[in-house]
């Protein structure tokens, strides 16, 4: 059987060594879980016209949305908050098109982080734009560099019964990381939540009856080590495979 291609969306933004030739950006420990786990991953430029994006869509069989910087509040109806970062719109534009063509098609897909938040806001939610000042929790989710990683910030609850308690295989008290200061304020109709962390912050969702549509707040790519994250990749890749 051949390996499922597993598209993966892009960062856009200047390097800080030649401020005139923009560069695309990507997490080399995303394609190497998804290579991992048996399909190949493809990196898909987040500058193109739609008709150009539609044609690489159409070849792919799995969409993974990765990490990345804050979504401008303009997608729902929001002014900025002061404390918003690394806005790129056309990497906005790119992977809210492609979220709603997959959502739309049941391509399978599987947000991280920045790619739970826009798969929500593609589908109709919004985000909490600072958790510090319009969700104060005594709870780490904002751990940045030069924290690890892969340092296990706090843990989650999964809702018994879901696809992500399947592929985790557990349910209570489940340790992940945290690298993130924005966060889904409510699911989006049609999506379900099923991780929460102990101060009742969204931490997952899903689509019930799509063939795989989940979406994660934490960086499993960075907690590969742990069988129970790499079976996210797994099992994403495994749905892919039945396109």
């Amino acid at each position: 059987m051949a390996r499922p291609l597993i598209g993966v969306t892009t960062g856009h933004r200047l390097p800080a060594t030649d401020r005139e030739t923009p560069i695309y950006t990507a997490y080399t420990a995303i394609a190497e879980n998804v290579a991992r786990a048996g399909g190949l991953p493809v990196l898909i430029p987040s500058t193109l016209d739609d008709d150009s994006l539609r044609g690489i869509y159409d070849r792919l069989d799995g969409i993974l949305l990765p990490g990345g910087g804050d979504i401008d509040s303009s997608h729902w109806g929001e002014p900025l908050h002061k404390s918003v970062y690394g806005l790129d719109p056309a990497r906005d534009h790119t992977e809210l098109t492609i979220a709603r063509w997959a959502a739309k098609e049941d391509r399978p897909l599987f947000g991280i982080c920045r790619g739970h938040q826009l798969f929500n806001v593609a589908l109709g939610a919004s985000l909490i734009q600072d958790i510090a000042s319009e969700f104060p929790t005594e709870v780490p989710h904002t751990n940045f560099m030069p924290t690890p990683r892969s340092q296990r910030s706090h843990v989650v609850g999964i809702e018994p019964g879901s696809r992500l308690a399947s592929i985790i295989g557990e349910t209570n008290a489940v340790p992940v990381n945290s690298i993130h200061h924005q966060a889904v304020k409510n699911a989006a109709p049609g999506l379900r939540v099923v991780a929460v962390s102990p101060d009742g912050l969204i931490e997952a969702t899903e689509m019930p009856d799509a063939r795989f549509a989940l979406t994660v707040q934490w960086h499993p790519e960075d907690l590969a080590d742990d069988e129970r994250m790499f079976n996210l990749f797994r099992a994403f890749v495994q749905a892919a495979s039945k396109s």
